[in-house]
């Protein structure tokens, strides 16, 4: 039914920014429903949040994964290849979102930290490159599991992330 749902938004050909919208509204009832995923698809990994495919469009439209991290995990600072969608289903995460500041001849690119966001169980972030440089993580105590919608085939691509930022950081 979700993913009836969500081939129902993104089969409309909408812009990104739109379609990540209305995503949003398809996901966020299902946010916190017990039965929504299986113990397998929220198992975790000791050295790293763990990432579960749980559906691709067989055409690349689109791809559901269940991300799930113990408390202290996190990503690097990225952005992604197409248009994403989190809801949080279990849990907290925090986002820390970045602008990038171009080299000048004074000084070599940069990131700076514009926004820092707690995102508790029924929370839906959207949004559409280019400006979606951000760093995600679980703070604790507990585990937190997050839905992710992608505008691309992650089980093709491996993962969302188009680029790693490995830049110095201005607060």
């Amino acid at each position: 039914m979700l993913v009836t749902s969500l081939r129902d938004v993104v089969d409309r050909g909408l812009p990104p920014d739109t379609t990540a919208h209305l995503v949003g509204e398809r996901i966020a009832p299902h946010l916190g429903a017990t039965d929504l995923l299986t113990d397998r698809q929220c198992a975790t990994d000791p050295t790293s949040y763990r990432q579960h495919v749980l559906h691709a469009e067989p055409d690349g439209g689109f791809s559901l994964v269940a991300l799930v991290w113990l408390p202290g995990q996190r990503t690097s600072v990225h952005d992604h290849v197409s248009w994403c969608v989190t809801g949080v289903h279990e849990g907290v995460e925090h986002e820390t979102r970045y602008r990038l500041v171009p080299a000048t001849d004074d000084s070599p690119a940069r990131l700076r930290a514009a926004e820092d966001v707690v995102n508790p169980t029924g929370s839906v972030v959207g949004f559409a490159p280019p400006g979606d440089i951000h760093r995600v993580g679980n703070p604790g105590p507990g585990r937190a599991i997050s839905l992710h919608v992608y505008g691309a085939d992650v089980s093709r691509l491996g993962s969302s992330i188009r680029r790693i930022y490995d830049l110095p950081t201005d607060r």
